[in-house]
């Protein structure tokens, strides 16, 4: 049973760089057809997909947030990891980690949530 667990900050200042990592347990983030995905819902708003990267390292974006979103693995830990430049209070979110099968197209299994605040 894989298990994706959030880490980071929880408060971000404007302007600066959110980073969060998701540490993978119970299944390696390099095993073929899984991709691993970075959502965020915002408050009052629904889901909105920040990006992926895949087994092979390759990595997409979502187009509303591409020019200032980084995704990142240290495959020696398990881990992936998002950044996003320029924050503003827009960003306040909970952030998600989950995994996609490629064959379903679909994220089945995913971390609990990290609460990131932007403010100063």
């Amino acid at each position: 049973q894989v298990q994706l667990q959030e880490s980071g900050p929880g408060l971000v200042s404007p302007s600066q760089t959110l980073s969060l990592t998701c540490t993978v347990s119970g299944g390696s983030i390099t095993t073929k057809t899984y991709y691993w995905g970075w959502i965020r819902q915002p408050p009052g708003k629904g889901l909105e997909w920040i990006g992926h990267i895949g087994y092979s390292g390759s990595v997409l974006y979502g187009p509303s947030l591409k020019s200032r979103t980084s995704i990142s693995r240290d495959t020696s830990k398990n881990q992936f990891t998002l950044q996003l430049t320029s924050v503003s209070p827009e960003d306040t979110a909970v952030y998600y980690c989950a995994r996609m099968n490629a064959g379903t197209g679909t994220y089945r299994d995913w971390g609990q949530g990290t609460q990131v605040t932007v403010s100063s």
